[in-house]
């Protein structure tokens, strides 16, 4: 007789799950696999905010916060650290489902206990299990689709050269082993993370494994979860001490070359206009305005807006620069606010933009200048209302990234014929910061040269000197068309060409050596017009090899007039004719 209150269990069953289909053996009233259904599975319970699945309290939890927790785990503890928690995690979830089951309900035997678990987690909606092949410890396994874990994994990583179904993995095994009585690892041998059709699990004992798997097997152990973060931590340690060693060694190779880099930032800033522009950028670095970095290409504007961000309060944060100028329009909008999946042909996953990547940090539009007509009305929009919204989907994603655009277009001229978007315009011209072109700025052409060609002989592991002389007299003469960008091309082709510990004339590009010679006005001192006269005459004397008929036929003046003048200058000349040698000075 059953005590009061008591209801028999068959009662209890069919008041639960009332679609249950009940088949009546030896034992009694059981259960099988097929019939499960989510429907009854799970009891909400709204006023005590509590939700029950299979008897057990279950949380409700999004696939893509799921896939994010795994991407921070990857990013901040490593590969390996992240499959031993998730594996170890998915285990234990695995463990306790199966008990809860068994307690449930009375199944006709272990093996039908032991196939409701992909079932039942297919209900959960973890993966679609493909019907017919439920049991793991069968030689052709478990089929899985739709897997959200690979999904996850493809979405924030790509795919995989290996199996990336950890938790899931982990999760049968728990399960099976519980039923099996003993320990069972599950494993895959082919994953959606990899690029195959499904996912294909198959569950054995340690022992049928063997030594081929014996490294898949050792995720399943707590102490491989201590290793692995004994050994994150370590390498973390390591790294950045490797990096402040070489930050170090960076510096002190910088101030042995150039004393004029303005320390910590790092730029060559010795002319008064970069000094302005350095000073403009750290006090607009403070607050979060949007930013306008002008100037001719190779200037150094992505340098500038590093520095806005490093001397920022989102200095912790990404910073990401997109060449706006080499994408197309189509593809530029899903590169900036992402796409929804299937919104266009390969959109195969949901794909967050560079405006949610660069969240808490800054991003950079490099040549925002030649972004289209329809793509301006959309960062328009962006940067009014601080929401985003993907392509192929109807609801908007807030923001929050700090925007830098740059330029080496004139965008008022732009506003002014109609090609940019005025509203745009003032929107990105909160604060300008224009950086001036290498010519007008020429007392920091050799500082930043040192620079540079000391950068270029530490990734050659040469060692240079410096300049000579000649060589840095001519790079003073020099128009630099190419900015800084061309210069540090100079230093790297002299760095690789040069014979001796030292950069010579003969080791810079033909342009530059070749540069017919101006006056170079620099510093507060002012040269007399006699004596800028006289060091005109030389160079271009020089320049032609000590040509008297061609110096004098370039300078606009007669063969006598250029002889005179040469005597003059205490130089000592053979009678002037067009094969003039190189001439010595008294």
């Amino acid at each position: 007789m059953l005590p009061r209150g008591r209801k028999p269990l068959v009662h209890v069953i069919i008041m639960k799950y009332p679609s249950f289909k009940l088949i009546e053996t030896n034992k009694g009233w059981d259960m099988r696999a097929e019939d499960l259904n989510h429907k009854e599975l799970l009891e909400l319970d709204p006023e005590g905010g509590v939700i029950r699945f299979a008897g057990q309290r279950a949380l409700l939890l999004d696939a893509v916060a799921m896939g994010l927790h795994r991407k921070y785990l990857v990013e901040n503890f490593g590969l390996t650290a992240a499959r031993a928690v998730l594996t170890q995690f998915g285990f234990a979830h695995g463990w306790r489902m199966a008990a809860a089951m068994k307690q449930e309900f009375k199944w006709t035997n272990d093996g039908e206990w032991r196939r409701a678990g992909p079932s039942l987690f297919n209900l959960e909606g973890l993966f679609r299990v493909q019907p017919g092949s439920e049991d793991m410890l069968t030689p052709k396994g478990a089929m899985l689709l739709a897997s959200y874990e690979a999904e996850q994994h493809l979405l924030h990583f790509g795919r995989s050269d290996s199996a990336v179904c950890w938790t899931i993995c982990g999760l049968m095994s728990g399960y099976v082993s519980h039923t099996a009585g003993k320990e069972i690892f599950v494993l895959e041998n082919r994953c959606l993370g990899q690029g195959h059709a499904a996912c294909h699990l198959l569950g054995r004992s340690r022992e049928e494994w063997g030594e081929e798997h014996a490294e898949d097997l050792a995720f399943f152990d707590s102490g491989r979860l201590t290793e692995s973060l004994d050994v994150s931590l370590s390498r973390v340690t390591e790294t950045l001490r490797a990096a402040e060693v070489k930050l170090r060694a960076h510096r002190r190779a910088l101030v042995a070359v150039v004393r004029d880099v303005k320390e910590p930032l790092g730029i060559v800033a010795r002319s008064r206009k970069m000094q302005d522009v350095v000073g403009l950028a750290q006090r607009v670095a403070k607050v979060d305005a949007t930013v306008l970095i002008t100037g001719e290409s190779g200037v150094g504007k992505e340098r500038i807006a590093r520095l806005v961000h490093d001397e920022s309060t989102r200095a912790l944060g990404p910073f990401i620069a997109v060449n706006c100028g080499a994408i197309t329009e189509t593809l530029l909008e899903s590169e900036l606010f992402g796409h929804a999946r299937g919104a266009f042909t390969g959109a195969t996953s949901d794909r967050p933009g560079l405006f949610e990547a660069a969240s808490r940090g800054t991003l950079l539009l490099d040549e925002v200048g030649e972004v289209s007509a329809g793509m301006q009305v959309k960062l328009l929009r962006v940067l009014q209302e601080r929401e985003i919204r993907r392509v192929g989907e109807n609801k908007s994603r807030p923001v929050d990234a700090r925007v830098i655009a740059a330029t080496n277009r004139d965008l008022a001229h732009g506003v002014a014929e109609s090609t940019f978007r005025q509203d745009l315009y003032y929107r990105l011209k909160v604060v300008e910061l224009h950086v001036p072109p290498l010519r007008d700025r020429r007392d920091d052409i050799l500082p930043l040269a040192r620079v540079l060609l000391a950068d270029a002989a530490g990734r050659m592991d040469r060692k240079m000197t410096g300049l000579a002389p000649g060589a840095a007299d001519q790079l003073l003469r020099y128009e630099w068309p190419g900015n800084v960008r061309e210069l540090e091309n100079a230093m790297e082709r002299a760095v690789a060409l040069a014979r001796g510990g030292r950069v010579d004339l003969e080791d810079l590009p033909e342009e530059i050596r070749n540069a017919f010679p101006r006056p170079v006005v620099g510093g507060e001192t002012v040269q007399p017009l006699s004596e800028v006269e006289r060091e005109y005459i030389l160079a271009v004397l020089e320049l032609n090899s000590g040509n008297q008929t061609r110096t004098a036929k370039q300078l606009g003046i007669g063969a006598a007039t250029l002889y005179r003048k040469l005597k003059k200058y205490g130089c000592v000349l053979p009678a002037p004719s067009e094969t003039d040698s190189i001439m010595t000075t008294s």
